[in-house]
């Protein structure tokens, strides 16, 4: 006997309903829905529950799977550690300690600072008392005293009274050109500086802080409360001394500290 059309109508139609899903904002028949359980552990369980239902029947699968938590590659992944300075310093590789130094600094400043490759003045405050502290006492550790950045704030305040284009003379970032007027000219970065410690290294020479957006930054690392132990020393003979021209010599320090580098031109172009 030939089957009636109409059976064979409604067993297809069965038959299809209990493989099509539905998606919709309502409740359906048929629907797929995650169900996520979460433990405290550090891999997170979740389970997916698939449920196909008919006007007949109602099958339900269920599956559990593990999402385990990987390791981020943003730069605000980006961990803290003095192991890389401190080989380069031990082993007198002041070129890669400078720029590990720089990178150090962009790590401590935060996650924007790291985004973007380089350190605001406004940043350096972020920047824990220890953590400085700790890469400067490296600097000073293997170099005798010579480099690091409290070496550097005892000569911008003793010798450079605070003048930043004394302090570049005095650290050797500038050098003097070859020239009848009296000029100088801001060593270009790397192959004018000196990477060598021997005596004619300049103190405070290194570890260098780019300088291209201006004095801000490396004025806020000096005055970082890291360095408040840094004292400022007073010359010899300041307070009770005098001169054979009847002035103090603190008075004549003053003067001179407030005239301008006479004959001294300076081209504003920072290459550090």
């Amino acid at each position: 006997m030939a089957p009636n059309p109409l059976q064979s109508l409604l067993h297809h139609h069965h038959h299809y309903s209990l493989v099509k899903l539905h998606h919709s904002d309502s409740t359906p028949n048929s629907s797929l829905f995650l169900k996520p359980t979460t433990s405290f552990s550090t891999t997170t369980n979740t389970s997916l529950s698939l449920s196909i239902s008919s006007s007949s029947s109602t099958t339900t699968c269920t599956t559990n799977f593990s999402i385990s938590p990987t390791t981020s590659t943003t730069p605000s992944s980006q961990t803290f550690s003095l192991d890389l300075l401190h080989q380069h310093l031990s082993t007198r590789n002041f070129r890669q300690a400078d720029e590990e130094t720089r990178r150090l600094l962009i790590v401590l400043a935060g996650e924007a600072a790291q985004k973007r490759g380089y350190v605001f003045f406004s940043e350096v405050q972020f920047i824990s008392e220890k953590d400085l502290k700790a890469i400067d006492e490296l600097w000073k550790q293997y170099s005798n005293n010579k480099f690091g950045y409290s070496i550097q704030k005892r000569i911008w305040q003793k010798k450079a009274n605070k003048d930043f284009s004394k302090f570049f003379l005095k650290v050797g970032w500038m050098k003097k050109l070859d020239t009848e007027v009296e000029q100088y000219n801001y060593r270009s970065f790397p192959n004018e500086f000196i990477w060598e410690l021997n005596d004619e290294t300049p103190e405070g020479h290194l570890p260098l802080t780019n300088a291209l957006r201006g004095t801000q930054l490396l004025n806020s690392i000096l005055n970082h409360p890291a360095f408040e132990d840094t004292k400022e020393e007073e010359d010899e003979l300041v307070v009770d001394g005098g001169n054979e021209n009847g002035g103090s010599n603190k008075e004549l320090r003053e003067e001179e500290n407030s005239k301008p580098l006479s004959k001294r031109l300076f081209k504003p172009n920072y290459s550090f």
